[in-house]
């Protein structure tokens, strides 16, 4: 399986071209636009490097608390490509391992109204990403068939503007830096399981510090991925306006084998449309 290039190699991802307007600031600016107040951001990802991170608890309590802020005060996340291996699915789950081996990973990303700096709640976050050795699902490719659905799922924003997944570290396919592909939905309604109607606000990319990259990278089944893995730094869709939307991982414990948590600010513009 890990001889079988991935499709990837033959299609890859092109970053956008530069969007049109004023520039787009970086995550750094909206959390300190925020005044120090957080929607957990005293761990959300000013430098991707390992902080406390306090519990979801504390998130939840912060965000709430946390009063509107000026229109200028806040700016959007920027866009990133949507890449060829979405699938709208639209499945609501917290859980969407399916079994998949990998380091555990507790994904919590806020999602905040630029127009306001106040939680979003009710929005959909819909997030895929590849397994330990580059392989999506829903396509054939290295084992992986059409009809398979693992790391890939949709859940909505609490009250504090917070969506939570349980998933596995991403591993990395030729050509790309190591990532998770998110889009925000809004407007629509949860039936049946599957999130309907509504439009697409936001998409882009979310990534990981090297530092826990290289790390993971040394441990099963990570280890058996024979592709090149690419930097962040050389990777031109991160390049892009990719460290807006770097993870701050937290290891679960001193084996970071057991499992990390990230955590991440996307800042939309709820009423915007692709």
């Amino acid at each position: 399986m890990t001889d079988t290039p991935h499709p990837l190699s033959a299609e890859p991802e092109r970053a956008p071209e530069p969007a049109d307007g004023p520039a787009r600031a970086t995550r750094r600016s909206v959390i300190a636009a925020l005044g120090g107040a957080t929607l957990g951001v005293a761990a959300l990802g000013l430098t991707g490097s390992a902080a406390a991170e306090p519990t979801a608890a504390t998130d939840r309590n912060a965000a709430a608390q946390l009063p509107a802020q000026p229109a200028a005060a806040c700016v959007l996340t920027p866009e990133q490509t949507e890449g060829p291996y979405y699938l709208d699915l639209e499945t609501v789950r917290k859980n969407i391992t399916e079994g998949k081996a990998g380091v555990p990973l507790t994904l919590r990303v806020t999602v905040i109204d630029t127009a306001t700096c106040a939680p979003l709640p009710n929005t959909a976050v819909d997030i895929w990403h590849c397994d330990a050795l580059g392989i999506y699902s829903g396509y054939v490719a290295g084992g992986s068939t059409p009809d398979t659905t693992f790391l890939r799922g949709v859940q909505l924003t609490d009250s504090a503007g917070v969506a939570e997944f349980t998933t596995v570290y991403p591993g990395w396919y030729v050509g790309r830096a190591l990532h998770i592909h998110v889009k925000t939905h809004v407007g629509g309604t949860v039936s049946g399981g599957v999130y309907r109607g509504g439009h697409v606000a936001h998409t882009g990319q979310l990534y990981f510090p090297e530092t826990y990259n290289t790390r993971v990278a040394a441990l099963a089944p990570y280890r058996n991925n024979t592709a090149t893995r690419t930097l962040n730094a050389r990777d031109g869709i991160y390049r892009n306006g990719g460290s807006s939307t770097l993870l701050t991982i937290t290891p679960v414990g001193s084996d970071l084998s057991k499992g990390v948590t990230g955590t991440v600010v996307l800042g939309i513009a709820p009423a915007a449309t692709p």
